[in-house]
């Protein structure tokens, strides 16, 4: 019996001593963890990066849906400065890396917020992500609240289009003020000297001809505008109809004939003939003819300017699903045009040679209308170019179709044999 109980006196001092090295043991164990995660929150403040923003700074109930609808880019910054949501345009705009804040201004509009509750808007200079120093930085809207007692909440949206498209009006205005102002003065100055010259038959006889010249340059002016208007939203066309490639040429040609005869200049056709494109024909007749009468204003006399069609694969030359395009283009021999001045020759007013321009009358408007002609019918438009040695432009469009010979008014054109012509070595 005594036995008995001196081992179950032992088993339950065995029992006592396991139980207290559990207890002891657990308790280290929550230290440790106490003290690790003190580490991991002291690492993140200072690293701006938190290991568990959820549980550190949650949001209110509802705020998360709210942010997945904004339109603009949005950051939720916790009271340690670390990001506890952002949308996916933060990342993309490079305002947030590695779980932080990258812009030292917003952060610091965020901490004045914080300290005094109020609510900042201003608008910044950001360096675009990825991009070199020297290029020009993203303008942005910032605005800056309090979310709840702890959170901040920096709202971003992106004004660099909008600046840019504010930039181009006022650049427009200014370039259509200068431009009017131009032919408009020198009518006012022509029309107080055949007043004065009343007496002088031959002198009114001049001037009344130079009235007519700038009459013409402010009428091709106005017309321009009117026509740039109308392309510039670079739409898609409605209710588009047939359009004979041979008779867009023939246009072009008898529209330049009389200035080309005087340089000597000779304008040939060749190519596939027969080809239509689906579009609008007052538009596309434009287009062309500008190109056209770029090419003899800008060739010196006794040279050629070449109009050659061809029916290509827009898998090829767009990289898009397979269909057909035709491809229309204009070369000259004339003076070229040098590499910095290829990537501006469709800005609107822009011209290669000012003084040769207003020689000829030309109001810089040509090449825009072409750009925004190819865009608003599914286009592109290029240009080829060595100075002193000509240009090529070359329009491409989707193809159409031949009207049906039993529709009313369906107009009969007779296809232009093919004719190959010679074309420039590097020509795209």
């Amino acid at each position: 019996m005594d036995v008995n109980v001196a081992a179950a006196a032992a088993c339950a001092i065995a029992g006592l001593g396991v139980g207290l090295t559990a207890a002891i043991a657990f308790r280290w164990s929550e230290r440790e963890q106490a003290r690790g995660g003190k580490n991991n929150g002291g690492g993140s403040a200072r690293g701006g990066v938190s290991a568990t923003p959820a549980q550190e700074s949650p949001l209110p109930p509802g705020v998360d849906t709210v942010l997945s609808v904004l339109r603009s880019c949005a950051i939720v910054l916790g009271e340690a400065d670390e990001v506890v949501k952002a949308s996916s345009a933060a990342y993309a705009m490079g305002l947030v890396r590695g779980g932080a804040m990258a812009v030292e201004q917003m952060l610091a509009l965020a901490r004045a917020t914080r300290r005094d509750g109020e609510i900042r808007q201003v608008e910044l200079d950001v360096p675009r992500p990825g991009a070199a120093r020297a290029a020009d930085p993203l303008a942005v809207s910032v605005r800056v609240a309090p979310l709840g007692s702890r959170l901040v909440l920096v709202l971003v949206e992106d004004l660099t289009e909008r600046r840019r498209i504010e930039a181009v009006r006022r650049d427009f205005v200014a370039n259509v003020s200068h431009e009017l102002k131009t032919p408009v003065g020198a009518l006012s100055l022509l029309s107080e000297a055949v007043a004065d010259a009343s007496d002088d038959p031959e002198a009114v006889q001049r001037f009344a001809g130079r009235m007519q010249i700038e009459a013409t340059r402010l009428a091709s002016l106005v017309q321009e505008i009117i026509d740039l208007s109308r392309v510039q939203d670079d739409q898609l066309l409605v209710d588009p109809e047939p359009v004979p490639v041979d008779e867009l040429i023939a246009e072009a040609i008898d529209r330049c004939r009389q200035p080309a005869a005087a340089k000597q200049i000779l304008i040939a056709a060749g190519g596939i003939g027969g080809l239509y494109l689906h579009g609008n024909r007052g538009q596309l007749a434009a287009a062309l003819g500008n190109l056209v009468e770029n090419a003899v204003n800008y060739s010196p006399p006794r040279t050629r300017v070449a109009i050659a069609t061809r029916r290509i694969s827009s898998a090829a030359a767009l990289g898009e699903a397979d269909g057909e395009l035709i491809e229309i283009s204009v070369t000259d021999q004339g003076i070229g045009i040098s590499e910095k001045d290829r990537e501006r020759v469709f800005e609107r007013f822009y011209r290669v040679d000012p003084a040769r321009s207003r020689a000829t009358g030309g109001t810089g408007l040509g090449l825009s209308i072409v750009k925004h002609v190819a865009a608003s019918h599914g286009g592109t438009v290029s240009v080829w170019s060595v100075e002193g040695q000509g240009s090529t432009f070359t329009v491409r469009l989707p193809a159409g179709h031949a009207p049906a010979p039993e529709q009313p008014g369906a107009a009969t054109v007779t296809p232009r044999e093919s004719t190959p012509l010679p074309a420039p070595e590097a020509r795209p």
